[in-house]
């Protein structure tokens, strides 16, 4: 794959790329990491295949995959108790090595998370941000935070943290994740971090209800998770927001566009007889513009969708038993 192959992959799907001007002087290093965190709580859903697909590219790039489960972070943001998170670190482990993550780094929070050197680092940090700052930063991520404790405050200055301890090279996230990777940029000189990472940012998957929200597990039917059934699936997106001509905050297009096109090569419209011929689409782009000229009936893509939506999440529902 030559640079600009590997850049493209790189840059594809992403919304947001802070700091790119140092992309193409790191594809000429050897052994470059891109870390994504999460939290490991609940069930997997799409919001979180999003980043996982866009890890994908970045280990087609040559780049190793650094995953943090940050059990550390679940716990101070309420997302379980220790014994309930320990116990999703395994199965997340597993599901990502199913989604095609076969050469990926993984490392549990707890694993350097209570070092002497982090713990002085956080408190570095503390001394720089302010409380409204810190606040601001976990306004997408945060649950509650009308009624926050002290303990979610030390979330952003760890993942800020996080990023010097595993000397990574590019930093992934959602958009959620924007205003903690702006402090991080900020801030990392502070502590004397070696590395001045790239920051990739995908996009968010609009809720199953429609406009206003995320897609979130906190909110069961706005979402899919990798544990549905595949009737279950298939229901979930024939009841999806999904308007004739609109393409802005639609999921089911979202969902094409982060998830399906990334994993396959073509998608496939299959429709009765007296409704047209089969139709198959080998790129986004194309298929965006034929449905907002109204050219692609909302049920025929939500069919297609959901027969190869259950076909990228087998193997890692199958993981997770």
């Amino acid at each position: 794959m030559s640079p600009e192959e590997k850049l493209e992959l790189i840059k594809r799907n992403a919304v947001e790329i802070l700091n790119e001007k140092e992309l193409s002087p790191f594809l000429k290093r050897k052994n470059l990491s891109a870390y994504c965190g999460y939290e490991p709580s609940g069930q997997i859903h799409l919001g979180h295949l999003v980043t996982i697909m866009k890890l994908l590219d970045l280990q087609r790039a040559g780049i190793t995959p650094v995953i943090l489960l940050a059990d550390w972070h679940a716990w101070l943001n309420k997302k379980g108790s220790w014994k309930e998170i320990e116990e999703q670190v395994k199965s997340w482990e597993k599901a990502f090595k199913a989604a095609g993550l076969t050469r990926a780094k993984f490392v549990k929070g707890s694993s350097f998370q209570t070092k002497q050197k982090y713990i002085e680092d956080v408190l570095k940090l503390s001394l720089e941000i302010t409380l409204s700052r810190g606040l601001r930063s976990m306004e997408a991520i945060a649950r509650e935070l009308e009624n926050a404790k002290i303990s979610q405050m030390f979330y952003p200055l760890m993942q800020i943290v996080d990023i010097k301890s595993l000397e990574i090279d590019i930093a992934l996230g959602g958009m959620e994740q924007r205003k903690v990777h702006v402090l991080a940029m900020e801030t990392l000189k502070k502590i004397k971090a070696k590395k001045n990472p790239v920051f990739i940012h995908t996009g968010i998957i609009t809720s199953l209800k429609g406009p206003g929200s995320k897609m979130s597990s906190s909110m069961p039917e706005s979402m899919i998770s990798i544990l549905d059934s595949p009737k279950e699936i298939e229901n979930k997106i024939k009841k999806a927001h999904c308007v004739s001509g609109q393409t802005s905050q639609n999921p089911i297009l979202e969902i094409t566009r982060y998830l399906l096109f990334p994993k396959f090569e073509k998608i496939e419209i299959k429709r009765r007889p007296e409704h047209g011929r089969l139709q198959t689409y080998t790129d986004y782009v194309s298929l965006e513009k034929d449905f907002a000229a109204k050219k692609l009936h909302p049920l025929d893509l939500k069919n297609a969708v959901a027969f190869s939506l259950n076909e990228l999440l087998a193997p890692i529902r199958n993981s997770w038993k």
